[in-house]
């Protein structure tokens, strides 16, 4: 087994951890203080990767030898030669400004001088990255790459500390982008859930550095190293937020229980009940529709497109429930579905983790009572029936 020599929630080994997990090869972490070099082998640098037949000190080069061949672009070379340059620009072009710009929010740096030009510089190339997912799921071919990790995990403290809502609204293919990745198995087994910037922090003159007569008191400001963990382990927590639905009555429909009758019975009965069950007063039915069906191209990216969708809307399974249906086959598809939630306003809006999708979508509040609408919710409960004639091709369930 290899071992990986990091301090604890070091950015840069998220990106070799993150590989692993996606190639199944094993590591052992060991923890390293911060601040410490590594032995002589390894050019005093952390982290770094101990194998049996290679010593590695350069997060890129650890995360590349623990990929396996799909994240390292196949067997194609330019796609091997495109999966390194993003990997490059990732920690050569943006890394250096991401951290100029975040850590003065954090408290771990009071420089003025470097602030304004980093954030300058972290916002155009945003904008360029964002025109250039415009029309792209990921950076490199139709799968996740280490193109995608290396960004991902370059951009994370962005999200986390800096892109408040105002600034991020501006970058909407990028959201869309990095939601996607944070949001896959692989990505949350080692980073966890990751709640986003509401606010720039403010952070008082008392983070200036002290003069020396106090030097000897017991708390000391932290030094911020230079080398590949700069700040890594002093970023503070986000706040837990507040469920958004809060402040709609509860009402009658008990969510959980619709959902285990509808996963453990046929269609035929689990429709009937959830028409029996269905809270009107407190609970409204949405149909969606996707805008762009002429973006849509291989059945595979649509059923992701879905898939993204569903997983950063996760908090909303609490008090929701949908079936999407993608219709078609390749280069000739539409995507809608139908959604049942908690209040009778459009929910999205709710929450601002919540909006990166929605507005990809046309969306129609259905009345209930509507022969139409219950004709409508069957059709897409049991994945069967004409839907005006279009072509079922196969349905994801967000329960």
């Amino acid at each position: 087994m290899s071992k990986l020599y990091s301090n604890e929630d070091n950015y840069r080994t998220y990106k070799a951890l993150i590989a692993s997990k996606y190639s199944g090869k094993s590591v052992s972490v060991i923890p390293t203080e911060s601040g410490k070099s590594c032995p002589q082998k390894f050019f005093g640098h952390v982290p770094a990767l101990e194998t049996s037949n290679v010593n590695l000190f350069e997060s890129n080069a650890i995360a590349y030898y623990l990929s396996n061949a799909q994240l390292r672009g196949g067997n194609d070379e330019s796609l091997q030669s495109q999966v390194l340059q993003w990997v490059s620009f990732s920690s050569t072009d943006l890394w250096p400004a991401v951290f100029a710009w975040v850590l003065p929010a954090t408290g771990c740096s009071n420089s003025k001088q470097t602030l304004e030009p980093a954030k300058n510089q972290v916002k155009n190339l945003l904008k360029m990255l964002n025109d250039y997912l415009l029309t792209r799921t990921y950076l490199v071919g139709e799968r996740i790459t280490l193109a995608d990790i290396c960004m991902a995990v370059t951009l994370l403290p962005l999200y986390r500390y800096v892109l408040e809502p105002s600034i991020r609204d501006q970058y909407g293919n990028v959201n869309r982008y990095f939601m996607t990745l944070i949001n896959q198995k692989q990505f949350v087994d080692v980073i966890g859930k990751v709640e986003l910037c509401t606010a720039v922090k403010q952070v008082s003159q008392k983070t200036e550095a002290k003069p020396k007569k106090e030097k000897k008191e017991p708390k000391k400001e932290k030094e911020v190293p230079v080398e590949d963990d700069a700040g890594d382990d002093l970023m503070p927590a986000m706040p837990k937020p507040k469920d958004p639905f809060e402040k709609f009555p509860k009402g009658k429909f008990d969510f959980d229980d619709f959902k285990r009758f509808y996963s453990n019975n046929p269609e035929v009965k689990s429709i009937p009940y959830f028409w029996e069950k269905f809270d009107k007063e407190n609970y409204s039915i949405w149909y969606c529709e996707y805008k762009y069906p002429q973006e849509l191209t291989k059945v595979f990216m649509s059923c992701n497109l879905i898939s993204g969708m569903f997983q950063r809307l996760d908090r909303m399974r609490k008090n929701a429930f949908s079936s999407m249906i993608l219709f078609g086959e390749d280069n000739n598809s539409t995507i809608s579905g139908i959604w049942v939630w908690r209040g009778h306003e459009l929910a999205f809006p709710l929450s601002e983790d919540w909006t990166i999708d929605y507005e990809s979508y046309e969306w129609k509040k259905l009345n209930p009572d509507d022969e139409k609408t219950k004709l409508m919710v069957n059709e897409y409960f049991s994945w069967e029936g004409k839907f005006d004639g279009k072509k079922f091709n196969q349905g994801k369930i967000f329960k």
